[in-house]
């Protein structure tokens, strides 16, 4: 598991983050203080507080360089 910090603090990057992430097949888990959400739903990811940088752990190994690169426009 690899844990990094995005920012998501417009509708627009939340659509396009929804849309990145779920071209891959593993699980995406935001962290905001004790909420846990996944981050292939966009409804649960506008009940975050969205104006702080959140935590986005990806379970995944083997096609991490390929992910990171998508994520690189929102990782803080």
């Amino acid at each position: 598991m690899k844990q990094v910090t995005i920012s998501l603090n417009s509708i627009d990057k939340v659509k396009s983050f929804v849309n990145d992430v779920t071209k891959f097949d593993t699980d995406f888990d935001l962290i905001s203080g004790r909420y846990v959400i996944d981050a292939k739903s966009i409804m649960g990811i506008f009940s975050l507080d969205l104006s702080n940088p959140i935590n986005l752990n990806i379970h995944n190994e083997e096609n991490l360089d390929a992910i990171l690169e998508v994520l690189k426009p929102y990782i803080v």
